[in-house]
């Protein structure tokens, strides 16, 4: 067992040179920049109608309440004024790699964690472009610049800490308005302490619902009361990997190096239907199309999947999940609505369907595959699909689509919209 004196000592030692940059209710900051007759206006990204989800809310619509993953009735219950927006994962993916060639100027030791949020290693340009603080503000004020976009930014010696100053360095809702936050907020060496001790458990990673409720029956409330706790007693409690993991984390200890080639673990698109969906056949039209979108974000970031999964939720909330492992990775909506297909095949529909999912996971480099017969003789699926990716390139994403798969009205991932007679102002 790694010495604990010898562990929390080397977290002394540790220069704070790891940035973590969050923006700020980005898709709702997004569309207020694409239309500035939102500025200043509650706005909402997600699906309006009675299945709907809230995928993102803007500071405007928080101080009534409303967060992300909230159903869109209560939502529209809580902000009757708010503006409902489908979302643009495609205008959010770009103006999200702009943002993050902003962060590529200050190190190249970015490590994107989602199109909002990313961590920087800057201890080598600390001589060039100044101490991790000033970099910090200065990305900040490039992002404005450039985007219109607010971001915030902590910057401690680890990841796990840098990820908890962001959070503090955000705006404040409070009560029918937001309060400016600090922006960048740092925490150095000694000061890590300080900051964790009065910190809920539920700020440690891999702290959730259950754990937490655990450890408030033992007594321990904040992150200051779990770091009192013996390391043997933690892992007697919750088994060697969790304990040790709670134990580091209560103490700010995490090695993990910002990996700028940490790829995507699983590509993945799903719908809530308007009306639940009974037969096989109107899901096997809605899953062609899931394969087909899926297909095509594999075949843009040059990767490949072996494991096809299948996520169905039945009307009343039970949802289920099937996958199976190809020997061959996959990327294109004929073999992935293949797969699905028969994994598909195996429910039974009839209940009703309110959601439906296909995703791809052990993902690789697309161009490392085994060659196959079909591909010696030319005019595969692949050919055929990189076409249409060429067409939807030159002429929009909805030139082309395959046969019979147009969804139904309003029907989007985060939910269906209301008709537009429905919709709120």
């Amino acid at each position: 067992m790694t010495d604990s004196g010898a562990e929390h000592g080397e977290v002394g030692r540790r220069a704070a040179t790891i940035l973590h940059v969050d923006m700020d209710a980005f898709f709702a900051s997004v569309e207020q920049v694409r239309h500035p007759e939102l500025r200043g206006r509650p706005v909402l990204v997600g699906g309006s109608g009675e299945r709907g989800v809230v995928a993102a809310a803007s500071y405007e619509a928080r101080v009534y309440g409303v967060h992300s993953a909230m159903p869109s009735v209560v939502a529209r219950r809580l902000c009757p004024n708010a503006v409902f927006l489908p979302g643009d994962h495609a205008h959010y993916a770009a103006v999200s790699r702009r943002v993050m060639a902003i962060f590529g100027r200050f190190t190249p030791l970015v490590e994107p964690l989602s199109l909002d949020e990313a961590f920087l290693d800057v201890g080598g340009s600390v001589a060039l472009l100044g101490s991790p603080e000033v970099q910090a503000a200065e990305i900040r004020r490039i992002v404005l610049a450039e985007e219109s976009l607010h971001c915030s930014v902590g910057v401690a010696p680890n990841k796990f800490l840098a990820k908890l100053a962001s959070q503090q360095a955000k705006p404040r809702v409070g009560e029918r308005r937001t309060e400016a936050g600090a922006g960048v907020l740092v925490i150095d060496a000694e000061g890590v302490e300080g900051f964790l001790r009065p910190l809920p458990v539920s700020a440690v990673w891999g702290v959730g619902p259950r754990t937490a409720e655990r450890l408030e029956r033992l007594g321990i409330l904040t992150v200051g009361k779990l770091a009192e706790v013996p390391e043997p007693t933690l892992l007697d409690l919750f088994g060697e990997a969790a304990g040790r993991h709670l134990w580091r984390l209560s103490r700010g200890i995490d090695d993990r190096a910002v990996d700028p080639d940490q790829a995507a673990k699983s590509v993945s698109h799903e719908e809530t239907f308007a009306q639940d969906r009974t037969t096989h056949a109107e899901l096997e039209r809605a899953l062609l199309r899931q394969a087909d979108g899926v297909a095509g974000r594999l075949r843009a970031a040059g990767i490949a999947g072996r494991t096809v999964t299948l996520k169905v939720r039945f009307a009343d909330f039970n949802t289920v999940t099937r996958s199976q492992t190809r020997g061959d990775p996959v990327d294109t909506a004929a073999e992935i609505a293949e797969v699905a297909g028969e994994l598909l095949a195996e429910l039974d529909p009839s209940p009703g369907v309110r959601l439906l999912g296909v995703g791809v996971s052990g993902l690789q480099d697309a161009t490392v595959r085994q060659l196959r017969f079909e591909d010696l003789g030319g005019g595969t699926r692949r050919d055929a699909e990189r076409m249409v990716d060429q067409i939807r390139e030159r002429f929009g994403r909805d030139a082309i689509a395959p046969g019979g798969t147009s969804p139904a009205p309003g029907e989007r991932p985060w939910g269906p919209e209301e008709s537009p007679g429905e919709q709120g102002p």
